[in-house]
């Protein structure tokens, strides 16, 4: 994670199109100024930032399964659960699965879970739109390359 630049997951593990899921993960820092307020002597992973990775998961599922032609911009989260704490150094698995995608929104159920163990959950909505501009697609292309996003898939999936 690089938290400084809201990057929350480190690669996409796995990307099924055909079966609307995804898989990716990333590293909590060990060090990192959010910690100092969150909370100082007890650092803890901000709840809302674990949203958002789930948030930035469903994201890139969404981009593939509109094969890089929409971007999915956040609009809500529904049955939100935090039910664990996540600590400086812990591993998290994420994955989702797009629920409905049609009439400009997407909907996904995605997860994190440290060491096998549930530890948040949530339906997300995504509101759909045509990437703004061509060098915001391409800043998105180069984060696809960065989180080893499978290009090849769009071809077949």
């Amino acid at each position: 994670m690089r938290l400084e630049y809201f990057l929350l997951i480190d690669r996409i593990v796995e990307l099924k199109l055909d079966d609307k899921t995804i898989r990716t993960e990333a590293k909590v820092p060990t060090t990192s100024t959010i910690f100092e307020g969150h909370f100082p002597g007890h650092p803890l992973m901000p709840g809302v930032l674990l949203l958002e990775a789930m948030a930035q998961t469903s994201g890139w599922l969404t981009i593939g399964i509109t094969k890089f032609t929409r971007m999915p911009f956040l609009a809500a989260f529904k049955e939100a659960k935090l039910r664990s704490f996540v600590a400086p150094g812990q591993s998290l698995s994420l994955s989702a699965k797009l629920l409905h995608e049609g009439s400009g929104y997407a909907v996904t159920k995605a997860d994190i879970r440290c060491a096998g163990k549930l530890t948040c959950n949530a339906e997300i909505t995504f509101r759909l739109v045509e990437f703004p501009n061509a060098e915001f697609r391409a800043s998105m292309e180069k984060m696809a390359a960065i989180l080893e996003f499978p290009m090849g898939t769009l071809a077949h999936g």
